[in-house]
Parts: C-alpha cells; structure tokens; sequence
C-alpha cells in the first residue's frame, strides 16, 4: 500500500486564514476580469497557484510545515502580491518592501534549514552537522536567495525597463569622479535640494524632488541587511531548536518537521 498522504492545511486556523485569503484574491480576481485589467487578473492567478506553495514543499520534500509558518507564508504572499503590486502597498506604505525582505530572508532560511535537517536525519549520509553549522547554512542559503532576487530585479530594470529596484532621494554625494587633481580625494557635495536633467536636445528638465535621485543601490542595500537580520533571526531560533534536541515549543512553531522513513524503500509498501 503506497504511503499515506500527509495531512495539509487540516489546521483550523491555518485553513481559515487560507480560506479568507483566497476569497479575496478570488474577489480582486472578478474586479479585474470586469475592469479589464489582465495584468492584475494574472497576479490575481499566481496568486492562487503560489498559495498551493506549501502543500508542494511538503509532498515534494517530505516535509510537514507548522501551523504558524504555514500562516507567515500565506501572508507572506498574499502582502507581496495582492496589497503589494494591486493595491501599490509598495508605494503607498512605508517601509512595506523593508517588512517583506525581512520575512522573506526569515522564511528562505527555513527552507535552507529544513534541506539541510532532511540530510542530518537521513540514512544515507553519514555526517552530522552540529547545531551551529546547520544554523549557518541556513543562514547562508538565505543570502544567496536574497542577492539572487536582487539580480533578478536589476536585470528586469535593465532588459524590461521597469522599476524594481525603487530609487532613493538623498541630499548628499561622496565621489572621486568629481576631483579635478584626479588624485583620489573625495569630493562631498552636500544640502542637494534640487536636480536639473539636461535632454539630448539640450533642453533642460527641473526634477523638483528635493535631493538626488539614487539610483536604486541603496534599495539594494537595504534589501540585503533586512534580509540579512531575518535570516539571522530564523537562525537563531533554529540553533536553539537543534540544540535542545526539538524540545523548545516556540521553535517548532517555525521549524518544518522531517516526516520519518522519507528515504526508505521498505515503509512504502506493505506485504
């Protein structure tokens, strides 16, 4: 007899917050249909098909995802697209992208975390990483997503002339292209107020923005260290849970349980 599908979403508060969340993207879904928006109709779609995220990662890994991190996911997804893109959270709320690389560097190093646990756990492998290591690669597999995705939004507003990467407006420039002795002093320009762009045609086009328009580093570099303390944070929590051998409640809230006998033949079948 082939091996017992485990249990997804049986949770009663992670099936209500599913519930909820996929009757408003079904809801936003109509409105754009009716309006005509096929842009938003197709986010409305991923939408749907990334909340299936879960229950893939647990079928395709042999993984069982707690309650809670189920919930952070769903949310996760549902923030980034629906109240992000559709509604422009992005621009309209502060600090909305700073929250979501937060989660997301949290959320990539559990993936890393539970990749890593499936082989300390395994039969086939005949190392063990200790408590500290596990939490590193983690924390290392976090990274590596975050600076990944921030390729990937540099390329799309490179290639596809988009704005991923949102600009910044400062009122102060460090530079050594601006030094006439080119001796490789730094020259400061600060109190920046206003920009004027000078067209090919040699019209001049006041920006008025109130300071320097950066040109997308330092979302860069915010993105990363936001991810950098989620990932850390999940780290943290992960090395404490190894360390206590699974004993710490609130750890497991976080922390994707290995299924048993993921990679023995013999518990598949019966005789």
């Amino acid at each position: 007899m082939s091996r017992k599908k485990s249990t997804r979403y049986t949770q009663k508060s992670t099936l209500v917050v599913y519930l909820i969340l996929r009757a408003l993207v079904l809801l936003a879904l109509v409105l754009s249909f009716l309006r005509r928006d096929y842009e938003s109709v197709f986010i409305c779609v991923l939408t749907l098909i990334l909340f299936l995220l879960p229950l893939a990662v647990e079928k395709r890994m042999g993984l069982r995802l707690p309650s809670t991190l189920e919930i952070i996911i769903l949310l996760f997804i549902f923030a980034a697209e629906i109240l992000g893109e559709l509604n422009s959270f992005y621009v309209r709320v502060p600090h909305w992208d700073t929250v979501l690389h937060t989660l997301n560097g949290f959320l990539c190093a559990a993936i890393g975390f539970a990749l890593v646990d499936m082989f300390n756990r395994s039969e086939k492998f005949s190392f063990q990483l200790s408590p500290f290591y596990l939490a590193l690669v983690a924390f290392c597999f976090s990274m590596t997503v975050g600076v990944v995705w921030e390729f990937f939004e540099y390329g799309c507003d490179q290639l596809l002339s988009l704005d991923m990467q949102k600009d910044t407006m400062v009122s102060l420039i460090n530079t050594v292209d601006l030094d006439m002795t080119r001796t490789n002093q730094v020259v400061s320009l600060e109190g920046i107020t206003d920009v004027i762009v000078v067209m090919g045609d040699g019209t001049t086009l006041p920006l008025g923005l109130g300071g320097y328009l950066d040109i997308g580093l330092h979302d860069t570099m915010k993105d990363l260290l936001v991810n950098f303390i989620g990932a850390v944070i999940f780290s943290i929590i992960g090395y404490f849970f190894v360390k206590s051998r699974g004993r710490s409640r609130f750890a497991r809230r976080f922390i994707p349980e290995v299924l048993p006998n993921q990679d023995s033949p013999e518990t598949n079948t019966e005789s």
